[in-house]
């Protein structure tokens, strides 16, 4: 894949300092990064990632850097946040993004803002860089309060309030949860709160791979039981639970992408004893019944309302587990 900073960089279009440069939250499908970056992420499957390629990889920047890049995420209330926090580091912040996500209106807000140059369109996305202004307005607390008095954090799934999905799951699970519970894609830890009300429950562990979500959630749940984890809810968890919940995501990008929800399917029956049970909420639309199927023996649908779906499934199957 070819790298459209890389194109831009090459072409004239943009420069960049030689130095210490702070990347932010680069997928771990970008084919370049420049000399000296460092990758700032709360992204724990890029964070892994960047980390296995010999990178340099931190949650939060620090120390001193002679220009900044931004790879545009889909959230357009962290997108501006991220090039904020860009800019208060000093030095040139270049912009990488898809105009999907976003790329072609954060250029022109951001020329509202401060000096930004011509943008540099390729591979339908856009490169510009950011060399002044002002963008403290766009700073985002790292927790913010959200419907209900929940916390939250900017640009994690359902960031606004409990999403309607979750809720219509956390009313449909059993009064008794007896045992260990995971939650996987946990988020700011809805489903959990509910989990901890059921009778039985030992202990929730929360699996969430953004960083700031989990965050919130440490700020939600003061339980003594829930215990949390930065990591990948596709990966199969190192001790069998009794019961997995969960709301799996299912766009990565602006695109429905059901594989996901698929991998969260096929890591929970990997993480569930032979007597354990999935609860597990979906949109109507997305087509879980076969991945169900293929690493459950037995799959009911218990309930939803036009727009989601809600199953039950016990007996994970041999061919589920790692």
């Amino acid at each position: 894949m070819n790298s459209r900073l890389k194109m831009a960089l090459d072409a004239g279009a943009i420069t960049l300092p030689e130095g210490r440069i702070a990347v932010f939250r680069p997928g771990a499908g970008e084919a370049w990064l420049p000399e000296g970056a460092e990758v700032v992420t709360g992204y724990f499957p890029d964070h892994a990632a960047w980390t296995a390629r010999g990178y340099a990889v931190e949650r939060e920047p620090s120390g001193d850097y002679v220009g900044a890049i931004v790879f545009v995420p889909r959230a357009k209330a962290l997108a501006r946040d991220l090039l904020a926090q860009a800019i208060a580091l000093g030095g040139p912040v270049l912009v990488d993004g898809a105009k999907t996500d976003g790329a072609e209106s954060l250029w022109k807000a951001a020329r509202k803002q401060g000096e930004v140059s011509a943008a540099f369109s390729k591979s339908h996305g856009k490169v510009f860089a950011v060399t002044g202004g002002d963008f403290s307005e766009w700073r985002l607390p790292a927790v913010s309060r959200a419907a209900e008095g929940w916390k939250t954090a900017p640009g994690v799934f359902s960031a606004e309030g409990p999403d309607p999905g979750s809720v219509l799951l956390a009313e449909a699970l059993p009064a008794q949860m007896k045992g260990r519970v995971a939650d996987l894609g946990a988020g700011w830890g809805f489903l959990s709160a509910a989990v901890l009300e059921r009778e039985g429950v030992e202990a929730v562990e929360l699996i969430e791979a953004e960083w700031a979500a989990l965050e919130a959630a440490r700020a939600n749940l003061s339980d003594p039981r829930a215990q949390f984890t930065w990591g990948d809810a596709m990966v199969p968890l190192a001790e069998k639970v009794d019961h997995i919940v969960m709301n799996p995501p299912f766009h990565p990008s602006r695109t429905a992408d059901p594989a996901m929800g698929a991998s969260f399917i096929e890591a929970a029956a990997a993480s569930l004893k032979p007597s354990g049970r999935l609860w597990m909420v979906s949109n109507r639309h997305l087509p879980y019944e076969a991945a169900l199927a293929a690493s459950f023996g037995e799959v009911a649908e218990i309930g939803g309302d036009t727009r989601f779906k809600l199953f039950a499934a016990s007996r994970p199957a041999r061919q589920g587990r790692r």
